[in-house]
Formats: structure tokens, C-alpha cells, sequence
């Protein structure tokens, strides 16, 4: 007998735990009837409260997260990601795995738990050049970049260069950006003390917040305590400033009351500001509220037999008519509500709906300092620091995972951090960039390692300070020095804000060598341009590569 399905997207805490309940609530013989499936990218949960102690080295990087099977034994967990949810068919149409092939799941009841994603089409650059801050590889690859920073500054004599390195931006001042640039500041200024020719005084961290004071969550006195607290541990504060653009060698801040943009030199920005809808679910035939799934109270998605939402992308008025907040400790009592309605439904039971209105709020500013607002009383300092700590590790998955941060803590107290460079990350071969107005693309004399084609926006190409062409959409430039293996014969800046594909030597190379055509375009590009007079001057590698004959596609 074909077994009925209860197919969960998405394994944040709403997702993971409403597969949790269910496994708890069925019945032997309802589990032989249904499936539990559960739809994810990762085998694993992210305990996001204590990604910014990934980024200090306060927790380890694998105590952090939980093994989604573990937690939930009965359910079946497919790691792949969604390509098509087709509510009419009642089906979901997940990404190919082993074998190129897609694999479509019917479905009889439908969670719909898949969370927000960062909104990029808002500020130019930010997908290119800005680090975002909300899943375990984003804390990982963060970390990386603080250290590959302070290991360039050590050895750059280039005073400019040498200050964007030690410049970190962290656009959003609500928990995420506090606690994220609060870890960065103890990290940061704890490892300078290994460096030689680095010091405190180099090091320069700015937050930027739009409104008009950070932790708009909180009240005010607390909020105001974290500003000071902030601010006397060396970190710069910037209100009313938003995030306009961002690019790999700066960001452009907006003053918010006064329309004035400033450049700030930097080579690491941080996001964590608000995350629109995710791209999947904005396309539904679903009613949307600031781009979440409006649902009844009891998690179920009016008009839609078996379609339920969750989290961050559901939109669930509260008892006390607010808005159920996009936090983890509403998710995990949707979660329960979600389960227990589902199963009451299988059962022809009357539903229950959620009522759950909040405990308080929490954040860390590192260095043992916290904010806290639990039932009305507003804690701050040491003691919201260990209430701050207690909680999350009494929240934390399994007692194995509780037991490993209580050691990773101990050890923090009394071990040095962290600071070895981890190059677990290579930059993509074809990666898109983007530059503002004024900015240097590349100039005279520098190394040739990468070509770039326009997709918007101009440059102008200087021979000293001469302008001598512009160039615009669809446009080649900085092909000759790869081909000729030399240094860059002219400069190229951005005329406009500009976006372009870059493309690195190596897998140019590699297109130069074997896509037909290839060859042929770059030949005819660089003799009118007069820059490949002759071509006998060519290196013998680089000659055969344009003369080679072509290679024929079957």
C-alpha cells in the first residue's frame, strides 16, 4: 500500500520541530499510513543564536548545529532543494541528486517552512561583495575573511589598502548586527596582539543603523546600554545611515535625513539587514503579508486543504492582535501548534489555536555583557550575560550538544582563541562585480588576472591621466594582458555604477583553449584595438592558443 505523505520544506527550527512533534504524536499504525518527509538543502540545523561565537572561536564551529535525523528519528529527510511547488497537483518537485534527474513528491499535507531570504535587488553590490550573516557557512566564511584581512594588513605597505583591510562594516543594528559585529570587535582586537605591525589603533569596526537607535526590539534603556557599551569597546556607530551600495573595495552610506552619500574604504561588509520573502513562495496563488503566507491561527493557509505555514515566511496574528514576530522561540510553539492540528485533522478532532504571545528577548555584546527582557523585567550586563547562556544551552538539541557548549565556555575562559587561517574557500573562476562611479577597475601596471565583460553601466580606459575611450554594455576589456601574459598597458574606471562578469586567467585559459570561437572573437577584438602588433610577440603558449586550429563540437 502506497503510504500517504507529510511533507515538511524547510528544517529551521519551525520546519525540524514540527517533524519532531509529529514523530511524537502518530500513532504506530498513522506512521504506517504517512510518511514524515522533510525537504532541506543540509542534513543538519543551525542554532543561529550562537552563530556570532563561531565568528570569536567562543564555540566550535560542529557545535553549533544538530543532525536533523537524530532529532528526528521518523522522519524521512531528503537533502535536496526545491526546484517547483505546484499547489493544484499537490506535488513538490525537488533538484536532481545523484543521478541528474529531478524527483517529484505528491503530497497529502503540505508545511510550508521555509523561511526569508536576504533581499540583494535593494542595494547594489551586496550579492557581489557583501558577506551575509545567517547560515553556518556565512559565520565560517566570515571568520575566514577577519583573518585573511589581518594576515594582508601585517605585510601591505600601501597605507590605503592597508586601511579598507582593517575597516569592517556591519550594515543592521537589530540582534543580528549587534551580536554579529560585537563578536567581531572582541575577535578582532584579541587577535591583533599575535601581529607585529598591527595594533588596536589600526583597527576601525562601524555598524550602521537606518533608524534612529540600534536594538529597536528593545526598550530603550536597554538599547541604549548596548549603544554605550558598544561605542566604549572601540565600535563606531552610525545612525540614520543606510546601506546604498556596496563594492569589493567600499560601501556608499546614505545619510537618512539629509539624502548625503559618504565612501567608506573597506574589504568586509557584513549584511544582516531585514530578508525579504523567499523566491519559491512569493510565486504562490497565496495571500501575503509584507511578503508572508497569511494563515488562520492554527497555522493552516485559508482556502488550501492540507496546505499549513510556519516561521518566518507565515504571517500569524497572535491572541493579543499582533503580529507573531519572526523569532525561533515563536517558530518552535508554531511548530507544536502545526503538529498537533495536522494530527487532530487525521483524527476528526477539533483544532487548537496558537497562542503563544512571547517570553522576551536576548542579545549577547560579547565579553560576557548581555541585554535582556524577560517577562517585563529588563536585565543587563554579567547577569543578562549568564541568563543569556543558560537559556540557549537548555535550548540546545540533545544533552550531547548541550555538554559541548558548556566545555567549548569553560575552555574559552581560560585558552587563548583561535586564529589560524582555514582556506576552505577559493574565489569562483566566474564570479559577477560591481563598482560605483569614480571606482578604479584596475590600473596600469597591475597584475593581469582576470577579463571582464559589462553587463551595465560604462567605464572609461585612461593612458595616464588621458581619457581615450569609453566603453559600455557588452563590452570586453582586460583581455590583452592575460594573452600576453604582461602587465596591464592602460587603466580602467567605472564612468557610472557598473556590473560585469569577471572571469580569472585560469578559466579563461581554458575557454581560449577549447571553446570554438573563443580565439577567433579575442584575435578580432585585440587587432582593433591594435594590441596584438604582430603576433609573433606573442609568448609560443599564448600564440598557439589563438592560432590553434578549432575544436569541433559533436
Amino acid at each position: 500500500m502506497t503510504k500517504k505523505r507529510i511533507l515538511i520544506l524547510g528544517s529551521g527550527f519551525g520546519g525540524v520541530y514540527a517533524a519532531v512533534h509529529l514523530g511524537k504524536l502518530l500513532t504506530r499504525q498513522e506512521l504506517d499510513a504517512f510518511e514524515i518527509a522533510l525537504v532541506n538543502k543540509e542534513n543538519y540545523i543551525t542554532f543561529q543564536p550562537l552563530l556570532p561565537e563561531v565568528i570569536s572561536g567562543s564555540v566550535e564551529l560542529n557545535h553549533v548545529i544538530a543532525p536533523i535525523r537524530r532529532m528526528a528519528p521518523k522522519a524521512h529527510v531528503y537533502t535536496r532543494e526545491v526546484e517547483a511547488i505546484d499547489l493544484e497537483a499537490r506535488t513538490v518537485t525537488l533538484s536532481p541528486g545523484a543521478r541528474p534527474a529531478s524527483l517529484t513528491l505528491s503530497y497529502d499535507h503540505l508545511i510550508l517552512a521555509m523561511g526569508t531570504q536576504l533581499d540583494h535587488s535593494k542595494i547594489p553590490g551586496m550579492r557581489e561583495h557583501a558577506s551575509p550573516f545567517k547560515y553556518l557557512g556565512d559565520a565560517l566564511r566570515l571568520r575566514h575573511q577577519l583573518v585573511r584581512a589581518l594576515e594582508e594588513a601585517e605585510t601591505e605597505t600601501d597605507p590605503e589598502v592597508r586601511r579598507r583591510l582593517l575597516t569592517f562594516v556591519v550594515a543592521g543594528g537589530g540582534f543580528s548586527g549587534v551580536e554579529c559585529i560585537a563578536e567581531m570587535n572582541d575577535f578582532l582586537r584579541e587577535a591583533v596582539r599575535a601581529y607585529h605591525n598591527i595594533t588596536e589603533r589600526d583597527l576601525r569596526l562601524i555598524l550602521l543603523q537606518r533608524g534612529g537607535r540600534i536594538l529597536p526590539e528593545l526598550v530603550e534603556s536597554l538599547a541604549a546600554f548596548a549603544h554605550r557599551l558598544l561605542i566604549g569597546r572601540g565600535v563606531e556607530i552610525r545612525l540614520g545611515a543606510g546601506l546604498k551600495a556596496v563594492s569589493a573595495e567600499a560601501v556608499v552610506v546614505e545619510d537618512m535625513s539629509t539624502s548625503a552619500l559618504e565612501t567608506i574604504g573597506t574589504r568586509t561588509t557584513v549584511a544582516t539587514v531585514p530578508a525579504g520573502p523567499h523566491p519559491m513562495l512569493s510565486h504562490l496563488p497565496l495571500k501575503q503579508h509584507k511578503g508572508r503566507i497569511v494563515v488562520e491561527q492554527t497555522t493552516a493557509v485559508p482556502d488550501w486543504q492540507g496546505l499549513w505555514a510556519l516561521g518566518d515566511c507565515a504571517a500569524i496574528m497572535q491572541v493579543d492582535g499582533q503580529m507573531s514576530p519572526p523569532t525561533a522561540q515563536h517558530a518552535l510553539r508554531q511548530a507544536r501548534t502545526c503538529a498537533e492540528n495536522i494530527v487532530a485533522s487525521l483524527r476528526g478532532r477539533p483544532q487548537k489555536i496558537f497562542k503563544f504571545t512571547g517570553l522576551g528577548k536576548l542579545g549577547s555584546l560579547g565579553r560576557r555583557s548581555a541585554v535582556a527582557e524577560i517577562f517585563g523585567i529588563h536585565l543587563k550586563g554579567l547577569v543578562a550575560w549568564i541568563l543569556w547562556r543558560g537559556v540557549y544551552v537548555t535550548k540546545f538539541p540533545g544533552f550531547d550538544g548541550q555538554l559541548r557548549l558548556i566545555v567549548d565556555w569553560v575552555l574559552d575562559v581560560f585558552l587563548p582563541r583561535d586564529i589560524t587561517q582555514l582556506r576552505l574557500f577559493h574565489e569562483d573562476p566566474v564570479r559577477r562585480e560591481h563598482f560605483e562611479a569614480g571606482e578604479m577597475i584596475f590600473a596600469k601596471g597591475d597584475l593581469g588576472d582576470k577579463i571582464y565583460f559589462i553587463v551595465q553601466g560604462e567605464a572609461v580606459v585612461l593612458r595616464g591621466d588621458e581619457e581615450v575611450a569609453t566603453v559600455g554594455k557588452g563590452a570586453v576589456f582586460g583581455e590583452a594582458a592575460l594573452i600576453s601574459n604582461q602587465p596591464r598597458n592602460a587603466s580602467i574606471r567605472a564612468a557610472t555604477a557598473l556590473d560585469a562578469v569577471a572571469v580569472s586567467r585560469s578559466a579563461f585559459e581554458e575557454l581560449l583553449g577549447h571553446l570554438p570561437g573563443i580565439r577567433e572573437t579575442m584575435q578580432r577584438i585585440m587587432i582593433e584595438r591594435k594590441e596584438l602588433e604582430p603576433a609573433k610577440d606573442l609568448p609560443v603558449s599564448k600564440r598557439a592558443l589563438l592560432k590553434a586550429p578549432a575544436n569541433h563540437a559533436i
